[in-house]
């Protein structure tokens, strides 16, 4: 039987790319207008069977608001894509480049092809609010002049032709994805080699360092620190930390090795490390 994850976009989004990476090609996707909704919908077991989140982006960095509905939440990581975002100029069948006279995407894909597209001037960049509805309006207008930025997965999707694959700029465009489910139906992970924890200590001077310290004698390495204002405090914060390790045995060590030392520690999930797709 097949899943049915949230996703923030539309049908042909890189959101659906990594959830098919994850959870198989027939996964059904519920698209989601915002983040915010996308974790209301993963939380909600009759609406579906958890939900796939951006959570940060090589080149932009941290999806800070998702941590904080990370946070917020009763979801679980239960696992991790890391997908090469590939930018593809998409036409209707049988348009040439000689025909396009407009190019449409989300803002931040035409930035990101922006050298591809400076090679031709003649063309007229429009702005939209997501790349996969882009490709859905091109298919649905059938415009000969008109060609769209998204993903190979919203050409396939739509009937499109791709005329130039992979025309980013920056090759190395990764973007990483949560993989979230309640924690009533979280999958259970064998083997894990990697944590998300939310932990925040008493702020006495010092008091981060130790903690950093205990995390390192353990022989964890730490490959995500990320700190957030407490909400109500004064400049007081929280710490998101990665942990990758050999066992989960070595995990709970440290776990507990650092709990006397923290205010407050909250484990999201541990996890297979996501490879780069």
């Amino acid at each position: 039987m097949s899943k049915r994850v949230s996703i923030q976009g539309y049908e042909g989004s890189f959101h659906q790319v990594a959830a098919q990476q994850f959870f198989g090609k027939d996964v059904e996707v519920i698209t989601c207008a915002t983040f915010r909704e996308v974790v209301k919908v993963a939380s909600n077991r009759k609406e579906s069977d958890g939900g796939v989140m951006a959570i940060e982006n090589s080149i932009a960095g941290s999806i800070l608001p998702n941590y904080n509905l990370l946070q917020k939440s009763n979801l679980r990581v239960v696992g991790e894509i890391y997908l090469q975002i590939k930018q593809n100029l998409l036409v209707n069948p049988g348009v040439g480049l000689d025909d396009i006279r407009e190019v449409h995407s989300h803002p931040m894909a035409l930035l990101q092809c922006i050298d591809y597209l400076e090679k031709h001037p003649h063309w007229k960049l429009v702005e939209t609010e997501d790349t996969a509805l882009s490709a859905k309006h091109l298919q649905q207008h059938r415009s000969r002049h008109t060609a769209a930025i998204a993903s190979k997965l919203a050409a396939e999707l739509f009937g499109l032709e791709v005329l130039a694959p992979g025309i980013q700029t920056m090759k190395n465009n990764y973007t990483r994805f949560l993989i979230l489910q309640r924690e009533d139906n979280a999958m259970v992970v064998a083997d894990p080699n990697k944590a998300s924890v939310n932990f925040h200590t008493d702020h006495s001077r010092g008091s981060l360092a130790r903690v950093l310290t205990k995390i390192a004698e353990g022989g964890i390495n730490l490959s995500k620190l990320q700190s957030f204002p407490i909400p109500g405090s004064e400049w007081e914060y929280s710490f998101h930390a990665d942990m990758e390790f050999d066992s989960l045995g070595q995990f709970h060590e440290v776990i507990e090795a650092i709990k006397p030392i923290t205010a407050e520690l909250k484990i999201y999930g541990t996890y297979k490390k996501g490879i780069t797709i």
